[in-house]
Parts: C-alpha cells; sequence; structure tokens
C-alpha cells in the first residue's frame, strides 16, 4: 500500500537520483538528434551546438534521423533516457505544430515527453511579392489582395509548415482571402513567384535572398513584431493593417531533452546553448541564414512552447488545415 511516508521517500530517492546523475553529468556520449538530413539548416544548429559541448570531456556525435517532418527523431528523443546524454535540435514543426494536424497517427506527446531546454532563434517569414507587382509595403499588400479577392495565391513549402500557417493567420486577421499553393521546397516555392505563377510567398530568408537580390522578387513583409536585422528597410505584416495589430507568426529553433530530464542538466544544457547562440561572431553567423538569436530560459522557453502551440492550433483549426495524404 502506498502512504504518505513512501510515497516521499519515494520522491526523495528519485530527487536524490537525479542530483548525484546532475554530478556526474556526462559520464558517456552525448548525442544530438536532428530530424532533417545532413546539410540544411537544423543540421548546422546541431553541428554548431556540438562543438562547445566537446569541451564536457565527453565524445558528441550529431545523428541526422530524417524523415516524417522531424518526428521521427522527436519520438526517439520522447524514448530516450532522461538523462541529459541525447537532445534534439528541433523546429517548431514536430515540437508544436504536428500534434494538431497529426492527432492520430502521433505516437509522443511533445507536451509531455520533450522537456523545453532552450531557443536557438526564430526565424520570421519574408512575403515576397514579383518586382511587377505594384506592392512595396504591407499596407499595400493588404489592399492589393482585397481589392482583388480570391484570385489571388501565396506560396510555401509544404501543407502544415509555419510559412502556410503565416498566409492562413493573415487571411484570418485581415480579411484577405488570399490561396495556399503548397510546393515541395522553399527554392520552387519561391521561384513561382518570380514567374508570377503565384502572387507572393511567405518564405524563409535564406531561401528568398538569392532572388531579392537578383532583383527578381521584391520583400514587402517580415512575419515577426519587429523589423529583422537583416532587412532594416523591410516593416512587420502587423502594419499593413489595423485588425493586424499583434500579428507574428515565427518558425523557430530549440533544444529539447526527454521528458523527466533533471533540472540540473536542462539548466546546464540551457547556459551553454544560450551562450553559444548569443556569441557576437555567432549571431553574424546565424544572421545568413535569417535565423534571429533569443536567449530564454528553460521555463521562459517551456511558456514560449506552450503558447506557441495553442496558437498554431488556432490558425489550423481555423483555416482547416488537413494533413497531406
Amino acid at each position: 500500500m502506498l502512504t504518505r511516508r513512501s510515497f516521499v521517500a519515494g520522491a526523495s530517492l528519485v530527487a536524490m537520483s537525479g542530483a548525484a546523475g546532475a554530478q556526474t553529468y556526462p559520464s558517456q556520449t552525448i548525442r544530438v538528434f536532428a530530424g532533417f538530413p545532413a546539410g540544411g539548416g537544423i543540421d548546422l544548429l546541431a553541428r554548431i551546438l556540438a562543438e562547445p559541448l566537446k569541451a564536457w570531456g565527453q565524445s558528441v556525435v550529431v545523428e541526422n534521423r530524417a524523415g516524417a517532418a522531424g518526428m521521427i527523431a522527436a519520438q526517439a528523443l520522447a524514448k530516450s533516457p532522461p538523462d541529459g546524454h541525447t537532445i534534439l535540435m528541433a523546429t517548431s514543426g514536430e515540437t508544436a505544430i504536428s500534434h494538431h494536424l497529426y492527432k492520430e497517427k502521433m505516437t509522443y506527446d511533445p507536451m509531455k515527453e520533450l522537456a523545453p531546454v532552450a531557443l536557438a532563434g526564430i526565424v520570421p517569414c519574408v512575403v515576397v511579392v514579383a518586382v511587377k507587382t505594384p506592392v512595396k509595403t504591407p499596407q499595400e499588400l493588404i489592399a492589393y489582395a482585397k481589392a482583388n479577392p480570391k484570385k489571388h495565391s501565396f506560396s510555401s513549402s509544404g501543407v502544415g509548415n509555419p510559412q502556410q500557417l503565416a498566409g492562413e493567420l493573415m487571411n484570418t486577421m485581415a480579411g484577405t482571402d488570399v490561396l495556399h499553393v503548397p510546393y515541395r521546397g522553399a527554392a520552387p516555392a519561391v521561384t513561382d513567384v518570380a514567374t508570377g505563377a503565384v502572387t507572393m510567398s511567405f518564405s524563409s530568408y535564406a531561401a528568398a535572398l538569392p532572388l531579392i537580390q537578383a532583383v527578381k522578387i521584391r520583400a514587402v513583409a517580415v512575419t515577426s513584431l519587429d523589423r529583422m536585422p537583416q532587412l532594416p528597410d523591410v516593416a512587420p505584416l502587423q502594419e499593413g493593417a489595423p485588425s493586424l495589430k499583434g500579428y507574428e507568426l515565427l518558425n523557430w529553433f530549440g533544444v529539447f531533452a526527454p521528458g523527466g530530464t533533471p533540472a540540473p542538466i536542462i539548466a546546464r544544457l540551457n547556459e551553454v546553448t544560450v551562450k553559444t547562440f548569443t556569441d557576437p561572431e555567432m549571431v553574424k553567423k546565424l544572421a545568413l541564414q535569417g535565423i534571429v538569436p533569443r536567449a530564454t530560459t528553460p521555463e521562459q522557453f517551456k511558456a514560449f512552447v506552450q503558447s506557441e502551440s495553442k496558437k498554431f492550433a488556432g490558425v489550423i483549426e481555423r483555416a482547416n488545415i488537413k494533413p497531406p495524404n
């Protein structure tokens, strides 16, 4: 029979075990999971983080467990021992979006089985149009869309990703009716803006930059509350109309550990992550990828993930977004 005394004693043993584990951490190889192929943004961030972790005296291995939009890696993390020797560099998708889209197929609960460690950085979308389109500001973008309802389209790199959610949130808040056209990847999504196949795209800065520099497309808005350091002359979309006040829809990258990982280990991982991604030289390097570092405590990151998950769920429900077949 479980008495109060035995429960307290058991809890104390767990706490002591966690504290002891933290004192000897790390005691074996640290694995950093990345849910996407080598060479991409997540892989880059995982390998950047791996370097300072090596200073802890153990080997560090980056494992690319690509597939299912990052969910294979997230599931593997959820089922790993909560001892800090396995962590995940993740996107908003597998940690705060997918469980609202794939409710029947998810094999892990990101809100319970993944422990937020630190936010590595936010990635605002850049709204781009063809250079011949008579739009240069958020106000002109919204006016242009409203003047021609059901006649315009926006591209993204796939169904259910932050780029689509950014466009759908614009439709909801601004009262526009711009059709979403999903592509397999960011490159063709922005290329078709330049050719006129779609009116606009909600794109990453890195994907849009080559065509912006080639003067084939124009950046007219960003989906963050503030201007991006990389595009200081481009205003936030929230300035497009009074109804868009407070508009923000971001992609983001962060570090997670298995649920139940002791707080002292989470704190140590948080410290090295924040220090790594806010280093001035690293900030410059990440700027080329459109990543804006944002330091958080584990508690702040947990609250951020919960808030973002709620926001994503609302957009998905209102826009009636269904997972791809």
